[in-house]
C-alpha cells in the first residue's frame, strides 16, 4: 500500500488521456455521472448524518473525506482539510487551478487501470456509498443568489404577450445581460416541496387588489453557475478572467407565482412572486467536464461595449428536459425539449457584467441564466410561454392538461451533453407543489 501511495504521489501531474475513459466502479453507457464527468457535491447517509463532500461515479459516491489524504499535488496537498467541510465553498474558492489538479487526480484514481483504490478493499468500504443510500444537500453555502434574463426567445415571447409584438424586447436588452438579485435564503435542493405561494394579486385591472393563493403559478426551465474565488470590493472582473472563476453548473427551476408578480413587479422588478423557492440539482457539473460540448457563442447585434466582447466559445450543447407528473399520474409527461445552446448572454458575459461596478462576488454565489427558451414551441422553458399566458391548454396525456401547475404537480427537471457513448448529465432537479396554507 505504502508502494502504491508514493508511485501514485509521483503521478498525480498525468493529464487524462482520451483512453482513460473506463472507471472500476460499473457506469452504464445512460448514466449522467461517467469518468468524464465527476460532479461534485454534499452528501449524508442515515449512518453518518454529518454533511460530507463526495463525487458521483454511476450509481456511487464517492466520500472525499476519506480519500482526503490521497490528494497531493502542489495546491490541493496543502489544502487537503477543504474535503472535511460540510459545503463546497472553500474548495470552490481555492480556483482553477486547484479545480484541474482535483480533476485530474480523480480520473485517475477512479480508472479501470488504478489500483490504489481499486484494490484496498478496506479503504474502498469506507469511501464509496450507494446514492441509493444517500440524503443530498444543497451544495454550498449560498451567500448571494442572481437571477438573469438572457434567453432571447424567452424576453420576446413574453415582451409579445403583455407589449405588443412592436416592443417585445425593452431597449437595454441587447446592450447588456438583464438582472435581479434574487433571495438565497429560499433556493433548496432537488426533492424538497415547494408551497404554493399567497399574496396579492389583481386579476381584473379595473378592480382592487384581492389576497389570496396563487392560481397562476409557474415553472422556470433555468441552468445556474457558481462563483469560485470572488473580487476585492471595488475591482471588477474582465471578461478575459471570467472563467477562472466559474467552477461549475447545476440544473435550476426557478419557480414562479405569475399574478402575484403581475402586480408587484412595476417599477422595481420580481419580489414575492419569486422569493417563495427556487431549487437546483444536488451534483455541481464542473467546467472542465462540460468544455468538450462547448459551441461558438452567438452573433450579437449590436455589437456590445467592448467590457462585454469575448471571443472564446463559451456556450454549450447542453440537452434539457422539463416533465410534469400530475397526481394520478403513473409516469411524467415531457413537456420542454429546449438546449442551453438557446442563451443570448454567456455566463462570462454575465458575471463581467455583474462585477463591472465593482460588485464583490464570493465563493458559492449563485448566479442563473433566466428562462431558457428556443425557438420552436417544445422549446419553451415555462408554462406561461408554453400555455401562451393562458390561451392554450399542455396536453399531458391520458386525459390531463394543463395551463398552470395543480396541487400535488411534480416538476422534473433534467439535463444531459451526448458524448461519443457517453453522457454527462446533472441528475435531477426536482420539486412537488403543496397546497397554500390558509391565512386569517
Amino acid at each position: 500500500m505504502l508502494l502504491c501511495l508514493v508511485w501514485f504521489q509521483l503521478s498525480w501531474q498525468r493529464v487524462c488521456t482520451p483512453e482513460l475513459k473506463m472507471s472500476f466502479i460499473q457506469v452504464e453507457e445512460d448514466s449522467d455521472f461517467p469518468l468524464q464527468n465527476l460532479p461534485y457535491g454534499v452528501f449524508s447517509t442515515k449512518e453518518k448524518p454529518r454533511h460530507r463532500l463526495g463525487v458521483a461515479i454511476g450509481d456511487q459516491v464517492l466520500d472525499l473525506s476519506v480519500v482526503k489524504h490521497l490528494f497531493s499535488g502542489p495546491a490541493l496537498s496543502r489544502h487537503q482539510t477543504v474535503f472535511d467541510q460540510p459545503v463546497l465553498n472553500d474548495f470552490m474558492g481555492l480556483g482553477h487551478e486547484a479545480w484541474k489538479e482535483a480533476r485530474t487526480f480523480l480520473q485517475k484514481l477512479l480508472s479501470a487501470n488504478e489500483p490504489t483504490l481499486r484494490d484496498d478493499t478496506e479503504l474502498r468500504k469506507r469511501a464509496f456509498v450507494p446514492q441509493a443510500s444517500a440524503t443530498m444537500h444543497l451544495p454550498a453555502e449560498i451567500g448571494d443568489y442572481t437571477d438573469f434574463y438572457s434567453s432571447r426567445e424567452h424576453a420576446t415571447n413574453v415582451g409579445i404577450m403583455f407589449r405588443g409584438k412592436e416592443n417585445a424586447l425593452m431597449p437595454n436588452w441587447l446592450h447588456l445581460p438583464v438582472g435581479y438579485h434574487g433571495r438565497s435564503s429560499s433556493v433548496v435542493v432537488s426533492g424538497t416541496p415547494i408551497r404554493r405561494p399567497v399574496g396579492q394579486m389583481r386579476p381584473d385591472d379595473a378592480k382592487p387588489p384581492v389576497f389570496g393563493a396563487c392560481k397562476l403559478l409557474d415553472i422556470e426551465l433555468e441552468m445556474a453557475f457558481f462563483i469560485g474565488p470572488g473580487n476585492t470590493f471595488g475591482e471588477p472582473i474582465p471578461i478575459s478572467k471570467a472563467h477562472e472563476h466559474i467552477f461549475g453548473m447545476v440544473l435550476m427551476n426557478d419557480w414562479s407565482a405569475r399574478d402575484i408578480q403581475k402586480w408587484e413587479y412595476v417599477p422595481l422588478g420580481p419580489f414575492l412572486g419569486k422569493s417563495f423557492g427556487t431549487t437546483i440539482s444536488p451534483w455541481v457539473v464542473t467546467m472542465d467536464a462540460l468544455t468538450p460540448f462547448a459551441l461558438p457563442n452567438p452573433l450579437q447585434v449590436p455589437k456590445p461595449l467592448p467590457y462585454l466582447c469575448d471571443e472564446e466559445p463559451y456556450t454549450f450543447d447542453i440537452n434539457l428536459f422539463v416533465a410534469i407528473k400530475g397526481e394520478g399520474m403513473s409516469n411524467p409527461a415531457t413537456i420542454c425539449k429546449s438546449n442551453f445552446k438557446h442563451m443570448y448572454w454567456t455566463m462570462k458575459q454575465q458575471l463581467a457584467h455583474h462585477s463591472i461596478n465593482g460588485c464583490n462576488l464570493r465563493p458559492g454565489d449563485l448566479l442563473a441564466s433566466g428562462t431558457i427558451s428556443g425557438p420552436a414551441p417544445e422549446n419553451f422553458g415555462s408554462m406561461l410561454e408554453m400555455s401562451w399566458k393562458g390561451t392554450k391548454v399542455i396536453d399531458l396525456g391520458n386525459g390531463q392538461s394543463r395551463k398552470f401547475l395543480k396541487d400535488g404537480d411534480e416538476v422534473i427537471i433534467t439535463g444531459y451533453c451526448q458524448g461519443n457513448g457517453y453522457r454527462v448529465g446533472f441528475g435531477q432537479c426536482s420539486g412537488k407543489v403543496l397546497p397554500a396554507i390558509t391565512v386569517p
